[in-house]
């Protein structure tokens, strides 16, 4: 399966945070920033996390909903939420499965060694359940400010 703009986005349904499975239809009527990030407590994953966080009324304002995704089990999830105060929910995609079918688990090269892991990443899923924009390769600078606005000006 691939993600496609103005296709509808895959359904999936993942162990959340808060304890329950979640399905992205779940939020069918409202915008969704699915972002998929590498792993909790990690440098740049913190700083996503907490500028998403510093955001998140605004995007609320705007009927949007953040979900963030890794392969991270949902304790840790749940250790990161609270050591950063995150609002929004946290899906474990432990299996990688939904990350493969968003086309962001890649091979990955770090000093030298591969691997495969999550491809910083993060999606706009309009009120209908339609892909409307990504942004892959995400530089974690600025991308919420981005995200958000892409929301305003295309969205609202």
């Amino acid at each position: 399966m691939t993600v496609e703009v103005g296709k509808q986005a895959p359904d999936f349904t993942l162990p959340a945070s808060n304890g329950e499975e979640v399905k992205l239809s779940d939020f069918k009527g409202k915008h969704v920033v699915l972002y998929f990030y590498p792993k909790d407590m990690t440098p740049g994953c913190t700083t996503e996390a907490c500028d998403f966080r510093d955001h998140h009324k605004s995007f609320e304002e705007l009927d949007a909903v953040i979900l963030g995704v890794s392969p991270d089990p949902v304790d840790r999830h749940e250790k990161f939420i609270e050591k950063h105060d995150l609002p929004f929910l946290l899906l474990a995609d432990e299996d990688h499965q939904v990350a493969e079918d968003y086309g962001v688990w890649k091979l990955k090269k770090n000093f030298g060694k591969e691997y495969y892991g999550i491809e910083r990443s993060t999606f706009i899923i309009d009120k209908e359940g339609n892909l409307v924009k990504e942004w892959r390769k995400v530089k974690v600078q600025d991308h919420v400010d981005e995200a958000l606005n892409y929301i305003k000006e295309h969205l609202s």
